[in-house]
């Protein structure tokens, strides 16, 4: 784990976070790692918990909450705090959830929303502040076809 995590900006036109999330998620478990999403509130937490059941007909991702016993064993936690209860390797802030407490993890993928000019304003500014840290960066949009397209690093 690092001090300073690769940091990937998911900027959200084409499909809510409800859709892409669930993808993105699926990709780091398929990897081996274990992911903490963390959100900016409890009701949002709770429509990303019914996204991660219901996703697919034919899959759901394994997942819990952080307030949960049996939380550490866990594969993916959803939570609204800066623990890492299941060890996470890839962290998932959404939501304009709290970007500090990014050390010790992999890799922190920040998801925003394009439409919302405060949340692309917050995305800018963590992205200034995480290359100036040292951070490797990439930014990522989807295009026409819903696939995601690299389009900056540093």
């Amino acid at each position: 784990m690092s001090e300073h995590p690769e940091i990937l900006f998911y900027h959200l036109e084409r499909q809510p976070l409800e859709q892409a999330l669930p993808m993105l998620v699926e990709k780091s478990l398929e990897r081996g790692w274990r992911a903490l999403v963390r959100s900016g509130s409890e009701e949002r937490l709770d429509a990303i918990d019914t996204a991660l059941w219901s996703y697919r007909e034919d899959s759901f991702l394994p997942h819990g909450r952080d307030s949960e016993a049996d939380a550490a064993t866990q594969p993916v936690i959803l939570t609204t705090q800066t623990a890492n209860p299941n060890g996470a390797n890839v962290l998932f802030l959404t939501d304009r959830a709290p970007s500090d407490a990014l050390a010790g993890y992999e890799r922190v993928v920040t998801m925003f929303d394009g439409r919302d000019d405060e949340a692309v304003t917050e995305a800018r500014a963590l992205w200034k502040q995480a290359k100036d840290a040292g951070h490797k960066l990439t930014y990522w949009q989807q295009d026409r076809g819903g696939r995601w397209q690299k389009k900056a690093e540093a």
